[in-house]
């Protein structure tokens, strides 16, 4: 691993990044909370404005700038790309001159399980750091949840604080350097963080959260509804031909959609990342860049793949 940073000598540097902004309650609580301990030097990098559902999305055609802010306790930048931008310019020497021994990507508003973590940009900017041989945890809170409760600084410090635990477990393996290279970790914690079941390592499950469509009046200003309407959708009355004169003619009536959650996952297998957060464990999920095939979907096309070869000229070496 290279790292520009001695986990043995000085404290070892970790750098925080997330998708709600550096603004957000849950990445200033994962500071404060890392700050606290004394044991590390934290570094911040993160977006300057919200950039939630990003998943890994980079800038490639566009530049980012950076400014440097002021957080309590902590080396801070404002980012204006996405998680896995931050998290690419923070590691790449070009602003801060050390690698950090950990990143850790969050604390997120709203947890991510599931084949949400495609979407998650959270996650999204831990799994840079992992392309990059540097260890790194995604951390978010199931907040959406609290049906009748108004959100409070003290749930995310609660958070906080029960991640750090796994934060200062996972750089003691980094210094003994017996911290695994072929995965990152996903962390979950629950509405009741106060009451929480425990850890407990779990799987990435199938659930996710089914999105639905919206037809609205007018387009929604910083991604809210406070100008929109609901309207019904009215199919226009001749559908059978489109031809590009019609489009052309009605370009000025283009129609604006918003998306919402339609309904919130099912509960699937007890030891799933979701079903466990649920459950009030505190989730704990190794991934790695692509979920693997569950073993009997690879074992069906292996056999499915050596029927195909045997009607094709084309020949294949199944070495899965």
């Amino acid at each position: 691993m290279e790292n520009g940073n001695s986990v043995s000598g000085d404290k070892p540097m970790v750098m925080v990044t997330n998708d709600d902004g550096i603004n957000a309650p849950g990445l200033r609580a994962i500071v404060r909370a890392l700050v606290s301990t004394n044991l590390f030097h934290v570094l911040v990098f993160a977006p300057d404005s919200e950039r939630s559902a990003a998943s890994h999305c980079v800038s490639w055609q566009r530049v980012v700038t950076v400014k440097k802010v002021d957080v309590p306790g902590a080396t801070a930048f404002a980012v204006s790309g996405t998680p896995a931008d931050s998290t690419s310019l923070g590691i790449s020497k070009k602003i801060f001159p050390s690698v950090p021994n950990l990143v850790v990507s969050g604390i997120n508003l709203g947890c991510n399980c599931g084949y949400d973590i495609v979407y998650s940009g959270t996650v999204g900017g831990a799994r840079e750091a992992f392309f990059h041989g540097i260890p790194s945890v995604a951390v978010s809170y199931d907040c959406y949840n609290m049906v009748g409760r108004k959100l409070d600084v003290d749930d995310f410090t609660l958070c906080a604080e029960a991640s750090i635990p796994i934060i200062t477990a996972m750089m003691a393996e980094i210094k003994n350097k017996t911290y695994p290279q072929n995965c990152f970790l996903n962390i979950n914690v629950p509405r009741e963080v106060a009451n929480n079941k425990g850890y407990r390592l779990t799987k990435q499950g199938n659930c996710f959260y089914k999105m639905g469509w919206t037809q609205v009046t007018s387009e929604a200003q910083e991604g809210t509804t406070s100008q929109t309407k609901v309207m019904e959708i009215k199919p226009p009355e001749n559908t059978e031909v489109c031809t590009e004169e019609s489009a052309l003619s009605n370009k000025e009536e283009h129609l604006v959609f918003k998306l919402d959650t339609a309904e919130p996952p099912a509960v699937d297998n007890d030891d799933t990342d979701y079903s466990s957060l649920q459950a009030g464990y505190i989730s704990v999920t190794p991934l790695s860049a692509l979920s693997p095939a569950e073993i009997d979907s690879v074992a069906f096309f292996k056999k499915w793949l050596s029927g195909v070869c045997e009607h094709s000229l084309i020949r294949s070496e199944l070495s899965i």
